[in-house]
């Protein structure tokens, strides 16, 4: 799909292509992508393929050579990191990045190069195989410091029978293999024989090995089955998306790798892994390491597309499932979590944040960049516990020691104009009074009405310097499509849906929308679990109790009398009356 000067917009695939093609074009557009991609488009080429391997294929190719921008982008070109065995007489384990055509044995991939070399560095303690560059090796006249530290067996200067040494290297095999039980299995026979035989330094030395394995892999290792993997989350907020690349090799998780994909607009879940697993393995420089399974957190559109692109390609069978159990879904359930965190963690960031404040002001076109941003949101269950929330923002992220609640009282239930007037009076009033500094701009989560009553309240408190601004939800409601006034009078105007602005907006306004929700949900769960007693004149906690236990609970007093209600000791006529009015409603 094409815009103005051709510039390409988006690459796409079909089985189907009159149903995929026509779908842009329907009078109700509800995805938010979708609206702002027919926008543009001026004209539409079509390339026919044999097959729909073929057309993911090409699709991959073109997305990797013209980067269009309502594309996903996977922007990762770099090869990962492996743990290389030479194939001599004795061996080096070592750390190689690139294409694997040298001979012996390659494991991995590890997520980064600090994984790589710190298993280097354990295994080093645990099996003493050498790790020196070949040159240094062949000029060895006696042993170098590795050998002095006890991380080496001098292979170099025949120290070690290569038997012993191949042992080492078997053992380093099968635990980079995930055979790590045989490992210890063998050690410990082998330590028991050397004991029996009344070799006790030698079975010193396998005890000491045995207990360095079991730490290295407590540091370095989560052990959750077999089998080897790669495991895709997403998590998704104020217009960011964090996918999550966990890998699993030899049953056990060697580490994670975090994007952030640039997104045009709010998508779905399924829709980012269909357009970024088929980029991660198919767009890749060199191609990628197939584990035999692919994790996915929802199955999406290509998945069988990719499956067989990868066999013609490869030559490799891989399966992508997404309903786990056991093991498998312990390794998604810890990509979930990492996402979700990687995700806040990169929402908080100072850079991050400062960049969009910049972009905020020149959105806006202030002369200067905002320091303190505040929002207020309503919340409330069909008028019944509403609750005003106020949430502070500065270049540091939010700032949560100054976040406010305010319950609202003596507004009519539902009346959020109201309740939005009382919060912002209330609030601005104790800033009047210096409780805490005011903010370079007001936001409110509404429209024009919303936006008319803050006007109004900072006008009658003569608060001036406060930029007011208003955030109004699109017609499907999806981020995205928010409106934004500035004057509760003129006309809305709308962000680019991969604006930081915005995302920055969206952010706060979601955040102000949590903390109230929050607040209204405890003061529901209060009312709700309060008795009816309590709200009555001269009933104080002792009366409350002589009442509930003379007829059992609140029950068998709701089915009493008035007479009856009085004959309890404490409780005089006047009392039982009002307590007989309160249960019944009278």
């Amino acid at each position: 799909m094409l815009g103005a000067d051709d510039e390409v917009l988006y690459v796409g695939k079909a089985s189907n292509l009159k149903n995929r093609v026509s779908s842009y074009f329907r009078s109700r557009q509800q995805h938010p992508k979708t609206v702002a991609l027919v926008e543009k488009i001026q004209r539409v080429e079509v390339t026919v393929t044999n097959s729909e391997t073929e057309a993911l294929l090409l699709e991959q190719t073109l997305i990797k050579s013209l980067r269009p921008p309502f594309n996903i982008l996977l922007r990762d070109d770099k090869s990962y990191p492996y743990i290389y065995l030479s194939s001599q007489e004795f061996p080096r384990l070592a750390y190689y990045r690139g294409s694997k055509k040298l001979p012996g044995r390659f494991f991995g991939p590890f997520p980064s190069a600090g994984s790589v070399r710190e298993t280097l560095n354990l295994l080093q303690k645990v099996f003493k195989v050498r790790q020196c560059e070949d040159s240094f090796f062949r000029n060895r006249s006696r042993p170098c410091l590795q050998y002095q530290i006890e991380r080496c067996k001098a292979p170099c200067v025949g120290l070690v029978p290569a038997t012993e040494y191949a042992e080492d290297v078997r053992h380093s095999v099968m635990f980079l293999e995930g055979k790590d039980r045989e490992v210890r299995q063998e050690l410990s026979q082998a330590m028991d024989a050397a004991a029996a035989a009344l070799n006790f330094e030698q079975a010193a030395q396998l005890r000491d090995q045995l207990e360095a394995l079991t730490r290295v892999q407590a540091q370095q290792f989560v052990e959750t089955g077999a089998g080897n993997a790669d495991v895709f989350a997403v998590a998704m907020e104020s217009g960011v998306a964090c996918v999550q690349v966990v890998f699993v090799r030899g049953g056990r998780v060697l580490g994670n790798k975090t994007y952030y994909p640039g997104l045009k607009a709010e998508l779905s879940v399924a829709d980012i892994l269909d357009e970024f697993v088929p980029q991660y393995y198919l767009g890749a420089q060199g191609g990628r390491e197939l584990p035999q399974q692919i994790i996915v957190a929802e199955p999406f559109e290509s998945q069988q597309a990719l499956v067989q692109a990868l066999q013609q390609q490869t030559g490799v069978s891989v399966s992508i499932s997404s309903r786990v159990r056991t093991a498998r879904k312990g390794w998604l359930r810890l990509a979930q979590t990492n996402a979700e965190q990687y995700l806040a963690s990169y929402l908080a960031n100072r850079e991050n944040l400062l960049r969009r404040f910049e972009s905020l002001r020149q959105a806006l076109d202030l002369p200067e960049t905002p320091q303190r941003l505040e929002c207020f949101d309503i919340s409330h269950t069909q008028g019944e516990g509403t609750v005003a929330s106020c949430v502070v923002f500065e270049h540091s992220g939010p700032v949560r020691n100054q976040y406010r609640r305010f319950n609202i009282r003596d507004v009519a239930p539902g009346d959020d104009y109201g309740a939005m007037e009382q919060a912002l009076s209330r609030r601005y009033t104790r800033l009047k009074k210096g409780e805490a500094k005011l903010p370079d701009i007001l936001i409110v989560d509404g429209g024009k009405g919303q936006l008319k009553q803050a006007r109004r309240v900072l006008s009658e408190l003569q608060v001036q310097g406060v930029l007011l601004l208003g955030i109004a939800k699109g017609e499907t409601r999806k981020p995205g499509l928010e409106t934004l006034f500035l004057e509760a009078s003129g006309p809305g105007f709308e962000l680019e849906r991969d604006s930081p602005a915005l995302h920055l907006i969206q952010h706060i306004r979601d955040e102000a929308h949590r903390f109230a929700i929050l607040g209204h949900r405890q003061q529901r769960d209060k009312r709700r679990n309060r008795s009816v007693l309590e709200d009555i004149p001269g009933v104080g906690p002792k009366r409350r109790r002589e009442l509930l236990t003379h007829f059992g609970g609140l029950q068998g007093l709701s089915r009493a009398s008035e007479q009856e209600i009085a004959n309890v000791p404490g409780i005089s006529k006047k009392i039982a009356e009002d307590v007989y009015a309160a249960l019944h409603n009278v």
